[in-house]
C-alpha cells in the first residue's frame, strides 16, 4: 500500500488521488494526517503538503485542493521533460509540480465553472480550452503524468505493486438518424420529396423513391454490416439511439413508429443499446425520464448510459440531470469537431462537482474523437495517421480509446466512404 501524507484530507484529495492511484495505476493507497504514523509505514509513501517531513517522496501542494468553490487562476505552463505542466512547485518538491492539483483542475473541468463564450448549442468550445490554447488537446496529459510519476515513485520504492487494467477499444455508433426516408411518416415523406423536387435534387428523388419501394434499401440503414462487424471483431460496440418526439433539433424517426422500436430490440440482442439523449430532454428533466423508461420498455433491460444531443455537456447541469435520471454512465465528454481529450484523460473517471464539493455517482467515459472532427480530412490515409498518433498515446498509458461515429456520416453520400473507414478503425485499433 502507498501510503499518502497530508495535512488535511479533503474530498478534492481523496477525488483526485483515487483517480491518480487507484484507477488509472492500480496502486492501492491510504492516508494519513498523523507524522507518527507516516515516520513508522514501512512500505512505499509520499508527502503531499506544503513542506516536507524528512528526505521523503514529496509533492509539494498547492492551495486548490485545500480551498472550496472557484476562482480565477492563473495558469502558467512550464515543462516536466517533454510533457507540459502547470501549478510549479519548489525545489525540494521531486516532481516540480502539484501533479494532484493540475489533474483535478483538467479532470473536474475547473475552467468550465469560469465565464466563458458558448457556442449556439451552448456548448464549451475546445477554443476556450487551456487544452486547445496550449496545444496538449491530443494527449491524455493526465494519463501521462501519472506513468511518469509511477516511474519516479518505483525508484524509490522498487517493490511499489500495481494491478492495471489493459487498453481497451471502445466504438460507438450514435444513432440520433436512423433512417434518412424510411419510416418517417406521409406527412415527413411528402415534405421531404416536395423540399427535394423544388432544389432539383435528383439524387435524392431517386432514392426517396427506390425506399419507398423497398425501405431496406435506406442509405442509413446499414445495421446489419454494423453488427456483422462487431461479430467479426469482437468490437463490443455500443449503440446510442435516440428516442425522442420530432423537434427543432430532433428529427429521427418516430419512437412510436412499430419498425424502428423492432431495429432497436434486434440490435440490442447483440450490443449494449442505450440513450441518445434528445436536445429537449437535456433541457427537460421529466423528458429525460420519459425518453429512458420508453427506450427501457422496448429492450426490456435497465438503461443506465448516456450520450447528450451534439455532446451538448454544460458543467455541472448537465451531470446533475443524469443523475437525478439515476443514469449511471456518461459519454458525451469530447468535442463534436476536434480530435482530442476535454478532460486530458483517455481513462473514466467519476464527476466532481465543485459547487457540491463531491464526487457524484456518475462515471465519465471521454471519447478521443467524433467522426465530424474527421471531415476536414481529404483522404482515408490522412486521417488513420492522425489516428495512428492518438492510438499510440492511449495506448502507452493503456487507457480506453473511445470513437464516435455517427449514422448519417456512415450511410451518407461523401467524398469518403465513412463505412469502410469504419472498419478500417475497428481493424487497427482494436487489438
Amino acid at each position: 500500500m502507498l501510503l499518502i501524507y497530508t495535512h488535511k484530507i479533503t474530498p478534492r484529495v481523496t477525488y483526485i488521488t483515487r483517480q491518480i492511484f487507484s484507477h488509472i495505476l492500480g496502486v492501492e493507497i491510504g492516508y494519513t494526517t498523523q507524522v507518527e504514523d507516516f515516520i513508522k509505514h514501512k512500505g512505499p509513501k509520499i508527502t503531499y503538503t506544503r513542506q516536507p517531513l524528512q528526505n521523503e517522496f514529496f509533492i509539494q501542494s498547492s492551495d486548490l485542493l485545500f480551498q472550496k468553490g472557484i476562482e480565477e487562476i492563473d495558469i502558467q505552463l512550464e515543462a516536466w521533460d517533454e510533457l507540459p505542466c502547470f501549478f510549479s512547485s519548489g525545489p525540494r518538491s521531486t516532481i516540480p509540480f502539484d501533479i494532484l492539483a493540475a489533474s483535478f483542475y483538467l479532470l473536474s473541468r475547473y475552467e468550465e465553472y469560469l465565464p466563458h463564450v458558448r457556442d449556439q448549442h451552448g456548448r464549451f468550445p475546445p477554443s476556450e480550452s487551456l487544452a486547445f490554447q496550449k496545444n496538449f488537446l491530443r494527449l491524455p496529459l493526465v494519463d501521462l503524468w501519472a506513468n511518469k510519476l509511477l516511474e519516479k515513485l518505483r525508484e524509490r520504492f522498487p517493490e511499489i505493486l500495481t494491478d492495471r487494467k489493459p487498453y481497451r477499444f471502445t466504438p460507438i455508433i450514435d444513432v440520433t438518424t436512423s433512417h434518412c426516408y424510411a419510416h418517417r411518416g406521409v406527412f415527413r415523406g411528402m415534405a421531404g420529396l416536395l423540399l427535394d423536387v423544388s432544389r432539383l435534387k435528383l439524387k435524392r428523388i431517386w432514392e426517396r423513391l427506390r425506399v419507398s419501394v423497398n425501405p431496406a434499401l435506406d442509405p442509413y440503414d446499414n445495421f446489419d454490416r454494423l453488427l456483422a462487424l462487431d461479430q467479426e471483431y469482437g468490437a463490443r460496440t455500443m449503440f446510442f439511439f435516440q428516442f425522442a418526439e420530432y423537434s427543432t433539433y430532433d428529427k429521427n424517426v418516430s419512437p412510436n413508429n412499430n419498425a424502428f422500436k423492432y431495429l432497436i430490440k434486434s440490435v440490442a440482442d447483440y450490443c449494449t443499446v442505450s440513450l441518445g439523449v434528445s436536445y429537449a430532454a437535456a433541457e427537460e428533466p421529466d423528458t429525460l425520464r420519459d425518453e429512458k423508461r420508453r427506450l427501457s420498455d422496448v429492450i426490456h433491460r435497465p438503461v443506465n448510459y448516456a450520450r447528450m444531443r451534439y455532446n451538448r455537456v454544460e458543467v455541472p447541469n448537465t451531470y446533475r440531470s443524469l443523475v437525478d435520471a439515476e443514469f449511471s454512465r456518461d459519454y458525451s465528454l469530447g468535442y463534436t469537431h476536434e480530435i482530442g481529450f476535454r478532460a486530458s484523460t483517455c481513462f473514466p473517471f467519476f464527476f466532481y462537482d465543485i459547487s457540491l464539493e463531491a464526487q457524484q455517482p456518475i462515471k465519465i467515459y471521454p471519447f478521443a474523437f467524433h467522426d465530424y472532427a474527421l471531415t476536414r480530412y481529404s483522404s482515408v490515409q490522412e486521417i488513420l495517421k492522425d489516428l495512428d498518433t492518438l492510438f499510440e498515446k492511449v495506448k502507452s498509458v493503456n487507457g480506453r480509446m473511445i470513437a464516435v461515429f455517427s449514422n448519417e456520416l456512415l450511410g451518407g453520400d461523401q467524398p469518403i466512404d465513412w463505412l469502410k473507414l469504419y472498419e478500417k478503425v475497428l481493424k487497427r485499433f482494436h487489438a
